[in-house]
């Protein structure tokens, strides 16, 4: 078992996590900015880039966060983009002695439809499982597309994160099966109540993955918590707006 961990910059400690299907080079469009100003650990989810993934292990959400755990400082900023979101906010729940602060971009504590919940369709997911029975590239190129979905520079967002996951080796499929499992059925909501640490939540209007429709109902499950929300971005909003969110992250920082 070997989890991957790049290094940079000088400061208080961030941690990132990745999303499903991706890698820790997805943030090195920000990385260079914030190393300025913090110690970053860019860490690949176990099954994705250079984190290998033993066969005999149950990809649960508390195992993930197990791993993250014990590569990441003794006390960190936590910062999880989509899936790992999940990863991070439960790192945040459940070892709270060890996050200062907790910023999830585009996630959610939910993220499959439910009854009076927007989300993802459960047929979407579904769907992606069916498809990575079949042709996996293709999968990862139809999950990029989803991604950029109503960018204003869908085509440059795309290109960038195709150009970023090509940097790591390809994800093991057991984990992106795995990963799908875990959106589809973990439900943070009511845990992420009790969340002790400062908690940032940045979402990106035109994003299909985590509807605007949603937002108001986090605001008002976790009124102690600061959320975002940037008009013209889509699920990856740290690629088209780099700026703005290297702005949010040091603003809430400090």
């Amino acid at each position: 078992m070997r989890v991957a961990v790049e290094r940079l910059g000088q400061g208080p400690d961030l941690v990132l996590l990745h999303g499903w299907g991706m890698n820790s080079a997805v943030w090195h469009g920000i990385a260079p900015t914030l190393a300025a100003s913090y110690r970053l650990h860019l860490i690949d989810l176990p099954g994705f880039g250079d984190s290998s993934l033993p066969e005999d292990v149950s990809y649960t959400l508390p195992w993930l966060a197990q791993q993250v755990m014990a590569v990441m400082p003794e006390q960190s900023h936590l910062l999880g983009w989509s899936l790992g979101g999940l990863v991070a906010s439960q790192l945040a729940l459940h070892q709270p002695e060890r996050v200062t602060s907790l910023i999830t971009i585009a996630s959610s504590p939910c993220f499959m439809a439910r009854e009076l919940w927007p989300g993802i369709a459960p047929k979407v997911l579904v769907g992606f499982s069916e498809m990575l029975k079949g042709d996996f590239q293709q999968t990862i190129e139809r999950f990029l597309a989803i991604q950029a979905m109503g960018s204003e520079h869908a085509r440059d967002d795309i290109r960038q994160l195709r150009h970023m996951l090509a940097m790591r080796p390809a994800p093991q499929i057991a984990a992106l099966e795995a990963g799908l499992r875990l959106l589809a059925e973990v439900d943070q909501r009511d845990a992420l109540r009790t969340l002790p640490q400062p908690w940032l939540r940045i979402y990106g209007r035109l994003d299909s993955l985590v509807p605007k429709a949603v937002i108001p109902q986090l605001d008002a499950l976790y009124p102690s918590s600061h959320s975002e929300t940037l008009s013209k971005a889509s699920h990856a909003p740290f690629i088209s707006h780099p700026d703005k969110i290297i702005e949010m992250i040091k603003h809430f920082i400090g």
